[in-house]
């Protein structure tokens, strides 16, 4: 079995909060203390480190869990541990270069993922974001970013941008941290979406936010890289990703089970349990779900004991966030098909679910990344 950090005492503190922190469109500091306090910023930190020792496969259950009690606040501390695992990757092949950073988790610093851009399908192989040199090995960053997560309580962001200046027949694209006592940035409050609520996932200005020469982590060209800063970043955030919606699927199947053995049909008498239409559906939901922890638990454990799948490392991971989210959303819909009308209200924790899974299809890789990803791979690029 997994270690296990959070215990059901505490899962079941979370599920209790999750209906108010969506209703009420709040961030979630009562989970994000309780999570602290539990040291589960620190999950996947060394033991010698002051951390839990945990491995992306042990905190990919461990998410799972979180997740399956309250997505949003998942999916936000997701991104935090995203960050953990990129340190985690680094330390474990060699690379002491981020080990600041496993030191600051353990100590209890939120950490947030300022990538996002709209109208960027780059992704990580390109930026908007303007990185500008200051003349002493660091940089400011000038840009928008957005689907920030744990807006309102992080105390560390990694951003990246691009430095056209330096060398302007040789841009790179700069990734580097900067702190939220540093300033420079300005946090819009525009988070008001159908799900994902309590993530509080808002757009941020970056106008001068300062990354010293030492929080500047890589300076890389544009396009695709196997650096290892990239390779940890690719494969922690796809992993853990399809871990919180695993989660959610496994949710809604527990739900829709435990909801089909009470309601009793009219026309028989007998629960939905006894029905083989009914039956038919959670077992096509159960038979989806069944073959995503499998491949997580493959994947993830080869990154733990270093196997070295180089790019193909891409294509495993792109293609899992795609299976994981699109079966959580298939699963979701079949648990509410058993579940009947009462699911459409706002009050039904499945309702949620069904707001909250949606989200998946937005988070890179998306459907169309993972596919030109594995063509890539069998076919080579586009000419």
């Amino acid at each position: 079995m997994p270690t296990q950090i959070l215990d059901d005492d505490l899962l079941l503190t979370i599920r209790g909060r999750a209906a108010i922190l969506d209703r009420d469109n709040g961030f979630f500091d009562d989970d994000l203390a309780d999570l602290r306090a539990a040291g589960y910023l620190g999950a996947m930190v060394p033991r010698e480190m002051g951390g839990a020792g945990l491995g992306l496969r042990e905190l990919a259950h461990e998410q799972a869990r979180l997740a399956g009690a309250a997505p949003a606040t998942a999916l936000a501390v997701n991104m935090h541990h995203v960050w953990v695992g990129v340190a985690r990757y680094l330390h474990d092949r060699g690379d002491s270069s981020m080990d600041w950073l496993l030191e600051e988790a353990a100590a209890g610093e939120v950490f947030a993922f300022g990538y996002s851009e709209a109208g960027n399908d780059l992704v990580l192989l390109g930026s908007r974001t303007q990185a500008r040199p200051d003349g002493e090995g660091g940089y400011t960053f000038h840009g928008r970013k957005i689907f920030t997560s744990n807006s309102p309580g992080w105390t560390r962001l990694g951003v990246m941008g691009l430095d056209s200046t330096t060398d302007p027949e040789n841009p790179v694209i700069v990734h580097a941290f900067v702190t939220r006592d540093g300033g420079g940035f300005e946090i819009l409050d525009d988070w008001d979406t159908i799900g994902m609520r309590a993530s509080q996932s808002r757009t941020t200005v970056l106008d001068g936010a300062h990354a010293p020469a030492d929080r500047v982590m890589r300076t890389i060209a544009p396009g695709p890289s196997l650096d290892p800063y990239v390779m940890g970043i690719f494969t922690s955030f796809e992993m853990l990703l399809a871990s919180v919606y695993a989660g959610i699927a496994d949710r809604a199947l527990e739900l829709a089970v435990e909801t089909v053995r009470k309601r009793t049909s009219m026309k028989t008498g007998k629960p939905y349990s006894q029905d083989p239409d009914i039956r038919w559906r959670v077992a096509s939901a159960a038979l989806a779900q069944d073959g995503i922890w499998p491949q997580i638990d493959q994947v993830a454990g080869d990154i733990d004991a270093g196997v070295d799948r180089g790019a193909a490392y891409f294509r495993a991971t792109a293609g899992l966030k795609v299976r994981a989210t699109e079966t959580a959303r298939y699963v979701v819909d079949e648990a509410i098909r058993v579940s009947g009308g009462s699911t459409y209200f706002n009050r039904s924790e499945l309702g949620r679910l069904y707001r909250d899974v949606l989200a998946g299809i937005f988070h890179p890789s998306d459907d169309e990344s993972a596919h030109s990803t594995v063509a890539q791979s069998l076919l080579g690029p586009l000419e």
